[in-house]
């Protein structure tokens, strides 16, 4: 497509992947594109989960969104990390934050320090020195400046989508109705135009797939090919439902392992969001959801919905002139609550590398390879929660626990093991923080750490750890409970439009 300018942006499908590149590109680049977007209100959102992780606060800054309306209209909480139950071996309990743990130096993390402290028995446990982990579990939080919190949300995501609309208009043409056909150049196989139920037929120069599972564009119409990863990931199903809020709205999700898989509860303002993940090749779809009904905390607002999902990706995100976001790109699993971060990442990336001046070859391999790192590193991290366990009480677990992981995984879990040490990669999400507390968490101990800590006298370590944990139990106890401080910061949001 050498010459051609590249202007009108049909975007297929709504729902949160749909409004959140239509925001990014109408707030971004504003008239150099004429964004259309077709959508059905029969289509319903597939919301396999409710949860996010911090990026999602610098996606709503580059659109200049406000905190205060964006919570009072989605029904969101805050959300400071995961609380895992029953991962490493039943009653175990461990929490992932979104914090900084302890201080670290251009030397080495602060795990190493705190590794020599422990054997020298003048530390306490990892979290002790994670001010969003105790906030947490405690329940409380605050924005003032004194904390600096690092933190994410929990929000209704049937209520996201028309939230992202309402600040993505009148920049974007919105067209309701379902999608039944697909028009492709006859000589380069790219996309033209989608044809509506109506008859409607709308033209573009590029198109943003959207349509989930399905894949209209993406893989029904230009067969780009899917990488399975259900040999890693073997979760394939989910009963969701929406339960009345019971005791305190605590800023975190909870994750909770049972014989064949997880199940999640994530309080919003008014209501909690609960999912049982599982395999259905270890449980029957009948038999998840009378456990489903059998955990939750009340009895549903909503009748139970059954998800089906295939964990992996698309061969590529960018094929010819479609770019998959969203469901239509691939699934990982709600674990780690990273799908809205990757769809509002990829957004991001293609506002910064739009073609304005052509679809190139050199451009969309760039495009593909990032996003295929990117994804690939998030994988590995949600594959290490379940090869990291030692339960035995199920052939669920016992799969986890004796599968090949994928070598860049394996690789990165022996020099753990081997030295203590972790990493960040390049584009990388999660931090050495997080690797540290699932690590830690998951009873993965390594053999030897860096000697750093040896260069501090026993007391002067023994007095900085001693002040580092009173100085976060200090703030903790300054912060009012979670609950109290949604409902007067969203209180204090003056309606908007």
């Amino acid at each position: 497509m050498d010459g051609q300018v590249i202007k009108k942006v049909v975007i297929a499908g709504g729902g949160t992947a749909g409004w959140c590149v239509a925001a990014a590109l109408s707030k971004m680049l504003g008239t150099l594109l004429d964004i259309t977007l077709v959508e059905s209100t029969e289509i319903g959102i597939v919301g396999v989960g409710e949860a996010t992780i911090p990026t999602i606060k610098t996606f709503h800054q580059l659109l200049g969104i406000d905190e205060r309306d964006f919570m009072r209209s989605t029904n969101a909480a805050i959300k400071l990390g995961i609380s895992f139950d029953n991962w490493t071996r039943i009653n175990d309990h461990y929490f992932h934050s979104f914090g900084t743990v302890g201080k670290a130096s251009w030397m080495t993390p602060f795990h190493h320090i705190w590794m020599h402290a422990r054997e020298q028995g003048i530390a306490g446990d990892l979290g002790d020195y994670c001010l969003e982990l105790q906030a947490g579990e405690a329940g409380k939080f605050e924005v003032a400046e004194r904390s600096r919190l690092n933190y994410a949300y929990h929000f209704d995501t049937n209520l996201y989508g028309p939230f992202m609309r309402r600040i993505s208009q009148p920049h974007v043409n919105r067209i309701e109705g379902k999608i039944t056909g697909v028009n492709q150049d006859a000589e380069t196989g790219f996309v033209t135009a989608i044809v509506m139920e109506s008859g409607q037929v709308i033209d573009g120069d590029l198109f943003i797939d959207c349509t989930g599972f399905r894949g209209i564009l993406i893989e029904q119409t230009l067969k780009t090919g899917y990488e399975d990863w259900s040999h890693w990931l073997a979760n394939d199903s989910a009963w969701a439902a929406q339960t009345p809020t019971v005791g305190q709205i605590m800023p975190y999700t909870s994750a909770i392992a049972h014989d064949a898989g997880w199940r999640w509860k994530i309080p919003l303002q008014s209501r909690v969001g609960n999912g049982l993940v599982y395999s259905s090749k270890h449980l029957s779809d009948d038999a998840a959801h009378q456990r489903f009904l059998d955990l939750i905390d009340a009895p549903p607002l909503t009748e139970p919905n059954l998800i089906k999902f295939r964990t992996g990706r698309r061969l590529k995100i960018w094929n010819k002139n479609v770019i998959a976001f969203g469901l239509a790109s691939g699934f990982i699993e709600p674990l780690e609550s990273t799908n809205i971060h990757l769809m509002q990442s990829c957004a991001t990336r293609l506002v910064q590398l739009f073609p304005f001046s052509g679809i190139h070859e050199s451009m969309v391999n760039h495009f593909n390879e990032l996003t295929r790192n990117e994804v690939a590193l998030i994988r590995d991290f949600v594959i290490m929660h379940y090869k990291l366990t030692e339960r035995d009480d199920s052939q669920f677990w016992r799969d986890r626990r004796d599968m090949e992981v994928p070598e860049t995984l394996a690789a990165r879990l022996a020099m753990y093991r081997d030295a203590g040490h972790a990493y960040q990669a390049p584009d990388e999400v999660f931090r050495v923080d997080s690797w540290m507390q699932v690590t830690t968490g998951q009873r993965l101990y390594p053999k030897g750490y860096h000697h750093v800590g040896q260069m501090i006298p026993r007391d002067d370590l023994e007095q900085a750890l001693k002040n580092m944990k009173a100085d976060i139990d200090r703030k903790v106890a300054q912060m009012p409970k979670h609950e109290d401080f949604i409902r007067q910061y969203s209180a204090e949001a003056a309606p908007v439009g």
